[in-house]
């Protein structure tokens, strides 16, 4: 993502807790975040928690002591919609026009600069982030008011899930009619484009479903405001236990390279759900007894 920006014409001035996170990138190193903050009349930040948010933002040597009135802070970290707008308040508190900025898009939409941006702001921030995520993305949306872009990527995240539970309880009834999981495998790999990444990574064909912890994970930012999630989300722990456990046998047994953790079916009480690796499918280990058949609608 840098990389675009400095491709575009723009000076980069860079602080990371991991220095050599930065790699090769030709950037000018700052000693702290507020150093950073000095020298830019925009500053993008993307971390990994609602903490670490605040604390660069606010904290010791944070950017916000650093940054002029009138500079642009822009987060793209996905993070819950309240630490996002308790963000925007302090930023506010500064002069600092300041946007929610979450991604979609992965590794692949950060190389190919095709991200899709999903934005939270006042509309006078949004037209001044808008021109330098161009830089980096295909698609920059204004969602709304500061947090409306947090707001949207759960809401995002909600579809992925959803999407998720639909491919693996389709993996469960094709075995039961008969169907190998490599045969359904290839068939929904060729439907990838219409079921955006679901099945299959776009230029990576070897990530058959989103992990659930990392879904649920995101989702339950949505419950503080009153939204109840889907009961195949909001339940089982045992599937994020279970997922990880087959995760681990994968590298233990020097099987190749696992891309996705596999989910657990809504209809089993183990997982014995296919895993993809290198455009293959492999049957994950068994761990334990299946309940009888569930009667009715799979999900």
């Amino acid at each position: 993502m840098a990389g675009h920006l400095q491709r575009a014409g723009h000076q980069l001035f860079v602080w990371a807790r991991r220095p050599e996170s930065v790699g090769d990138l030709a950037a000018t190193r700052c000693a702290t975040p507020a150093e950073v903050g000095r020298c830019c009349g925009v500053v993008f930040t993307v971390v990994t928690s609602s903490a670490d948010v605040e604390g660069l933002a606010l904290g010791p040597d944070g950017l916000i002591e650093g940054m002029a009135p009138g500079s642009v802070l822009i987060d793209c970290s996905t993070i819950d919609v309240e630490s996002a707008r308790f963000a925007h308040g302090h930023a506010l508190e500064h002069n600092l026009p300041s946007i929610d900025a979450p991604v979609s898009g992965g590794t692949g939409g950060a190389k190919g600069a095709t991200l899709t941006f999903m934005c939270g702001g006042t509309d006078a921030a949004f037209a001044a982030a808008k021109p330098v995520l161009e830089n980096m993305g295909k698609k920059v949306v204004h969602c709304g008011k500061g947090g409306a872009g947090q707001a949207a990527k759960i809401c995002n995240n909600m579809i992925l899930g959803i999407s998720m539970i639909g491919v693996s309880e389709a993996f469960a009834l094709g075995e039961k009619l008969g169907l190998s999981h490599q045969a359904l495998f290839d068939v929904a790999e060729s439907l990838a484009a219409e079921a955006d990444r679901t099945v299959a990574a776009a230029g990576d064909p070897t990530r058959v479903v989103v992990p659930a912890g990392r879904v649920r994970s995101r989702l339950q930012a949505a419950v503080p405001a009153g939204a109840a999630l889907p009961p195949a989300l909001a339940e089982p722990q045992r599937r994020v236990t279970l997922a990880a456990a087959t995760s681990t046998h994968a590298a233990a047994s020097g099987a190749g390279e696992l891309h996705q953790p596999p989910v657990a079916l809504a209809s089993r009480d183990c997982l014995d759900v296919p895993v993809c690796r290198r455009g293959r499918l492999h049957d994950a280990p068994s761990l334990g007894p299946r309940k009888p058949a569930v009667q009715g609608p799979l999900i």
